[in-house]
C-alpha cells in the first residue's frame, strides 16, 4: 500500500512538472527564459508556489529543463512528422512544412521557443547557451544530413552543398516566424514554401517529385 501510494505522488509529481514545463516554454517563447518568475510561472501553471519549489529551487536549471521540453515538442511536432516521408527530397520539403505548420498552428503564443532564446543567449555565456547552441547545431546537422541523403539517393545534382541549403532552408523557417506575427502571415508562409519548392526544384535530378508552388 505505502509502495502505491509513493508511485501515486510520483505520478502526480511528474505530472505537475510537465505542466509547469509546458507553461514556461509558451511563456519563455514570449518574455524569454530570463523572463520567467517563479510566482508568475507557479500562477500561471495552477500550482502553488511550495509546489514549483519542490521541483526547481535553482532559476537556471529551470532554463535547462525548459530547453529540454522544448526539444522534446520540436522532435514531436517537426521532426517526427517530416520523417514519415520517404528519404529524400520529399523529406526535406517535409520538414519545413511541419515547421510552418508548427507555426501557423500558434502552438506556442510566441512562435518560436528557440528563436527567442538564440537571440537572448546569443552573448551571454554559460550552461543555457551552450545547451541551445547545442540544439541548433544538431538541427541544422539534421537538415544537412537530410539534404545529404537526398543527394545520395539521387534526387539532388551531386554538385549540391547541404550544409549551405540546409543553413537556406532553415532561415526561410526563421524569417517565417518573424514575419508571420508583424504581416499577413498567409503570405509570409507561402512565400516560406514556394522559396524551399523553388531552391529544391532547381537542383533536382526529378522536379516532380515535388509539390506544386503554393498559390
Amino acid at each position: 500500500m505505502t509502495e502505491t501510494k509513493t508511485d501515486g505522488r510520483r505520478v502526480r509529481g511528474e505530472r505537475s512538472r510537465e505542466a509547469i514545463l509546458g507553461r514556461a516554454v509558451a511563456l519563455a517563447s514570449v518574455h524569454g527564459l530570463e523572463g520567467l518568475t517563479l510566482g508568475t510561472l507557479a500562477a500561471a501553471a495552477g500550482v502553488s508556489k511550495s509546489g514549483f519549489f519542490a521541483h526547481w529551487r535553482d532559476k537556471q536549471q529551470l532554463q535547462l529543463d525548459a530547453i529540454e521540453w522544448a526539444c522534446r515538442q520540436w522532435v514531436e511536432r517537426i521532426v517526427t512528422p517530416g520523417l514519415r516521408e520517404p528519404p529524400g527530397v520529399r523529406r526535406v520539403v517535409a520538414l519545413h512544412e511541419a515547421r510552418l505548420t508548427f507555426y501557423a498552428d500558434r502552438v506556442l503564443p510566441g512562435g518560436c521557443f528557440f528563436f527567442v532564446a538564440q537571440i537572448e543567449f546569443d552573448d551571454r555565456p554559460g550552461p543555457v547557451r551552450d545547451r541551445i547552441a547545442e540544439i541548433t547545431s544538431d538541427w541544422l546537422a539534421f537538415l544537412e544530413r537530410t539534404v545529404a541523403e537526398a543527394v545520395t539517393l539521387g534526387e539532388l545534382s551531386p554538385a549540391t552543398d547541404a550544409a549551405q541549403l540546409a543553413y537556406e532552408i532553415d532561415a526561410l523557417g526563421e524569417a517565417a516566424v518573424v514575419q508571420s506575427r508583424l504581416h499577413d502571415h498567409d503570405l509570409v508562409y507561402t512565400r516560406a514554401r514556394r522559396a524551399v519548392l523553388q531552391r529544391l526544384r532547381a537542383l533536382a535530378t526529378d522536379p516532380a517529385l515535388l509539390p506544386e508552388d503554393p498559390a
